[in-house]
């Protein structure tokens, strides 16, 4: 079957051209054998898989043109259907303030010019947004008396915010330098434009005149208050001390260089709503691309090409992306086996029934195109709201499969979905046989063989319901084992992800709390009580037992993560983590957060000292070496959900740890060609002593993609006693050893030698490269 998908759409000559070159290549190997190097590079090359390129059949543009409508259509009913898109609220309260007369009810009048104060802001029409919310907090005396008082405060905090968000569009975005919105605010982040920084302030002191001490709306007037001041370079100065939070509170205990945030130099800061990123090699030039998208329903996704000169441009050819519109995610994988990497894009999330979107699955062509061949393949017949995915070949057959986690809401039902990859007769649904349907609220998949039976199980983590851990049963069904192993929290999760953060050789699970906003924020950096739900740290002891160390590895902050993802920054050879924060709110203005993994015993923040803590809403996230220098870069994908809370998206380029790494990247053969699953293992020699670090193959965690090939850092050690690659399909291993670091390399599953791939370092191209 495996080799069915390779050649499938390829033509006479190509079945007769690839079989003589391999005679060619044999004959060569067999008449070289008085030199064993060379030996071992022919060996190297005859089990070497090769890319291809597809040409279109008439089925497969059919199947792109259907989607291309459809999407087209989703685009034209958003102004109608999308909740967060669209202007139906605003349309709906402009006709009835339209509507009223000097005998309207003085209170209707004032919900009315508030709800679309609220929705014209959303939609990005800041000056109608501030204009009604200030009618409405004009009419708060003549209502005080009949409406709760926690609709007065958020009144006069929602027109603060309002300022707020002004502020924010005329320095942040239409000013904006690599310290625009990063915490704590200096430098280019310092606001030239006062106007909306000062109202804001005016609103939020109101605010903390009249809330109760310790109440919500004071600890959000008091948060945002101290940012507002900082934004004009008068923090802590101006702040009345009863409302100062403290400098302290934005420092790391930590030190930690800085990683300066370089995508608009680079051109690849696209400005944009919330949405998905890749970060792989696209061309098969070794060299690793970018790939984003946004949830906005006009919105085609973005490819950066990674050039010789240090530089990033969209193709200049057509890559047929256009019209591909929307994704909140999208997940990598080489689905077909044919040397070229896919990508599955989601759509629907929080949209409830109104989110019936059809995903894409991108058939990379290998010539710089891509064809949507969801429906062709059997992916798009039902469509259901998601933005989490996974991909594993669950039934180890040498192919990838992909679990869809979909979201189930009151009145929408949308089980979970299981496609098992069956080649060239495209993909079967067989989640109900296989006993995952889930039928939750699914906001995170990750896949790992957790109790190392050579099967990959699958965590699901279930928005304000029990988390899943499906162990893999060998047979093509799942029993869910989360309540018995006591890893279903917590229970406002969302993203997830199986590691080994503690380099024990057994995987670990990440499940984070979705729970948290800036009040949260606000009590917990004054150190006084804050009630949230934890995030959950389960470590492993590979046999299939858990246990929650988040407590002991000192994670205990609210943190209200939605993108996220994890690679070891400093090359010390332990995974580390950034959370990309936030919700739709324009009040949510909280760090994304950096923890840094100390020896695989505790995490600490570092958000401060490292000048991560964006304010914007952090999405999808990718931990890459862009530069190809051996130390990983980190992309955000920025933007919030409402159309008026588009934001630029970042790269923060790492600065250097003057630790050594060693990049592997995988090939299967009679695995699938992504290697996805396989187990490496690294033993090396620092300062005189044995240390031994594991990966697996995976895209990192659920929402933003990282390279599958896997940057091992070894710290002050040069070279790799002992490599090892775990194939789980065939249960066999490859090792090898004295390899020197700081070297790309490729393993081919089976072969009896690695090859240097010999990439140079392209120092990043620090000039607008569009």
């Amino acid at each position: 079957m495996l080799k069915r998908l390779v050649f499938q759409n390829y033509k006479i000559s190509d079945w007769i051209l690839v079989p003589g070159l391999m005679i060619c290549v044999l004959f060569f190997s067999v008449s070289c054998k008085e030199n064993p190097e060379e030996e071992l590079e022919d060996n190297y090359r005859i089990e070497e898989r090769k890319s291809f390129k597809i040409e279109n059949t008439e089925r497969d543009e059919e199947g792109h043109q259907k989607m291309l409508g459809l999407l087209a259509g989703i685009r034209d009913l958003t102004s109608t259907k999308n909740q967060y898109l669209g202007d139906g609220r605003a349309r709906k309260a402009r006709e009835l303030l339209a509507k009223a007369t000097p005998q309207t009810p003085v209170k209707e009048n004032w919900f009315h010019h508030r709800i679309l104060g609220w929705a014209e802001l959303n939609l990005g029409n800041e000056t109608e947004g501030i204009k009604h919310l200030k009618l409405a907090y004009d009419l708060l005396p003549e209502v005080e008396g009949s409406i709760e008082e926690n609709r007065v405060m958020e009144n006069i905090f929602m027109l603060g915010v309002a300022w707020m968000r002004r502020g924010e569009t005329e320095n942040c975005c239409a000013r904006f330098t690599p310290d625009s919105c990063i915490l704590p605010i200096r430098g280019g982040g310092i606001h030239s434009k006062e106007e909306g920084s000062r109202n804001a302030i005016r609103y939020f002191d109101e605010v903390l005149k009249k809330a109760p001490a310790k109440s919500v709306w004071h600890y959000r007037a008091r948060w945002l208050l101290n940012i507002a001041w900082m934004t004009l370079d008068q923090y802590p100065g101006s702040i009345p001390e009863e409302y100062l939070i403290p400098e302290e509170s934005f420092r790391s205990n930590h030190q930690f260089p800085v990683l300066h945030n370089i995508a608009a130099d680079l051109g690849i800061d696209t400005f944009n709503l919330s949405g998905g990123v890749v970060i792989d090699d696209f061309n098969n030039d070794n060299y690793l691309d970018l790939f984003t998208t946004s949830w906005a329903s006009d919105a085609s996704p973005k490819l950066f090409i990674s050039r010789e000169d240090g530089s990033f441009s969209e193709p200049k050819i057509t890559t047929r992306l256009e019209g591909i519109y929307g994704g909140l995610n999208v997940e990598p994988a080489d689905f077909n086996n044919d040397g070229n990497l896919d990508i599955f894009v989601l759509r629907g999330a929080w949209l409830a029934a109104a989110g019936g979107y059809p995903n894409s699955l991108l058939r990379n062509n290998g010539n710089g195109t891509f064809t949507d061949v969801s429906f062709n393949l059997g992916l798009a017949n039902i469509h259901r709201p998601t933005q989490t995915a996974g991909w594993a070949d669950f039934d180890n057959d040498g192919d990838l499969d992909l679990f869809v986690g979909n979201e189930t809401t009151p009145g929408n039902t949308a089980p979970c979905q299981l496609f098992r990859n069956d080649g060239e007769l495209g993909f079967v649904d067989v989640a109900l046989s296989a006993g995952v349907t889930n039928d939750s609220f699914t906001k995170g998949v990750s896949w790992g063989d957790y109790d190392n039976d050579r099967y990959p199980d699958l965590y699901v983590s279930n928005f304000r319901s029990e988390n899943r851990l499906y162990h893999n049963n060998g047979d093509g069904t799942f029993t869910d084992l989360a309540s018995k192993l006591k890893v279903t929290g917590p229970s406002s999760s969302f993203p997830a992800w199986f590691w080994d953060y503690d380099n024990d050789g057994n995987l670990d699970i990440f499940v984070s709390s979705y729970s948290g906003n800036i009040e949260h924020v606000a009590a917990h950096r004054l150190k006084e009580e804050a009630n949230f739900e934890t995030l959950c740290l389960y470590r492993g002891d590979g046999e299939g037992n858990f246990i929650n160390v988040a407590a002991d590895a000192g994670l205990q902050d609210p943190i209200l993560p939605m993108g996220s993802n994890f690679g070891d920054i400093n090359n010390d050879g332990y995974l580390d983590f950034y959370l990309g924060t936030g919700d739709p709110g324009f009040g949510s203005l909280m760090p994304n957060l950096m923890y840094l993994n100390v020896g695989g015993r505790k995490f600490v923040d570092v958000t401060m000292a490292s000048r991560l803590g964006h304010l914007q809403k952090g999405h999808a996230v990718s931990f890459a070496d862009l530069d190809n220098d051996g130390d990983l870069d980190l992309f955000e994908q920025l933007g919030g959900a409402y159309p008026g809370d588009a934001f630029s998206d970042a790269l923060f380029e790492n600065p250097g740890f003057k630790n050594h790494s060693i990049t592997v990247k995988l090939v299967g053969k009679k695995t699938n060609r992504s290697a996805i699953g396989a187990r490496i293992r690294a033993d090396f020699n620092e300062d005189g002593k044995m240390r031994s670090v594991y990966r697996h193959v995976c895209s990192g965690g659920s929402f933003g993609a990282n390279p599958l090939r896997q940057i091992i850092g070894t710290g002050s050690a040069g070279k790799v006693q002992s490599l090892e690659i775990f194939w789980p399909l065939t249960g066999n291993t490859q090792k090898f050893t004295e390899i020197e670091c700081d070297q790309t390399i490729e393993i081919v599953e089976d072969s009896n030698t690695y090859k240097s791939l010999n990439l140079v370092p392209r120092p990043f191209l620090k000039e607008n490269s569009r």
